[in-house]
């Protein structure tokens, strides 16, 4: 069977006539792009729009186009409740003594809430408030805050800061206290993410604890140290036979 598209005398005979249909002309990259920008310029603007920028372009629209806006407008809504439940808090705050009872301990319910007593005079306070910063960010659903200790207590001993506490529906689900339990003057932010992580302040994706090795380190030389000590007491007592 011929091609009616075929370019031959025939063919453009029986096109004169309206035997068959005009040849199909293969469309070149230009006029595909315009047909596809026609074609997205048929999207309804507001569907780019923001709820603010709604708002101030609601006079643009008709009535068709209104019914269409409060769907999307009520979707819109609802992705930036889940956004903002996601992300409720996202930074370390101050607050001050009087701020205690309804930021701490009357804090909403099911919220984890790490608090920091310190002193801007101790480096390591210092310390634990840039890494407190950054798992603030990290972790958004956690309420971290932080206070100086003398608008919290009263002649707080400086050999107990820092001092962090962890609270959940009101009651203390975990401390530390002082240089040695926060970690010591050389801690890490990992470190400190794993000791929130163990009380359950946050959901950490870090595998296993940072220090174990350090740990294990440590008891393997204390316990060198003993087996050579009593080693030396045997042979001490040998030689006194």
């Amino acid at each position: 069977m011929q091609d009616p598209n075929e370019d031959t005398e025939w063919n453009e005979i029986l096109r004169d006539f309206g035997i068959l249909p005009p040849k199909e002309e293969p469309k070149d990259e230009i006029e595909e792009m315009v047909l596809r920008l026609q074609k997205e310029a048929l999207v309804k603007p507001y569907e780019k729009m923001t709820l603010s920028q709604l708002e101030e372009a609601e006079d643009e629209f008709d009535e068709e186009d209104m019914k269409a806006i409060e769907t999307y407008r009520e979707k819109r809504l609802q992705e930036w409740k889940v956004l903002k439940r996601k992300q409720k808090f996202g930074e370390l705050r101050e607050i001050s003594g009087n701020q205690y009872v309804n930021e701490v301990t009357n804090a909403e319910k099911d919220v984890w809430v790490v608090i920091h007593l310190y002193r801007s005079s101790i480096p390591m306070c210092l310390l634990v408030n840039q890494h407190l910063s950054l798992l603030a960010r990290k972790f958004p659903i956690t309420k971290f805050v932080k206070a100086i200790v003398d608008s919290c207590i009263q002649h707080y001993h400086d050999n107990c800061l820092p001092t962090i506490f962890i609270y959940k529906n009101g009651q203390i689900e975990g401390k530390f206290i002082g240089i040695i339990e926060c970690g010591g003057i050389n801690l890490k932010l990992d470190e400190l993410e794993w000791k929130l992580a163990e009380v359950g302040a946050v959901q950490t994706d870090l595998e296993e604890n940072p220090n174990t090795s350090i740990e294990d380190m440590m008891v393997s030389s204390i316990r060198n140290t003993s087996i050579y000590n009593d080693s030396d007491s045997s042979n001490s007592d040998n030689d006194n036979k």
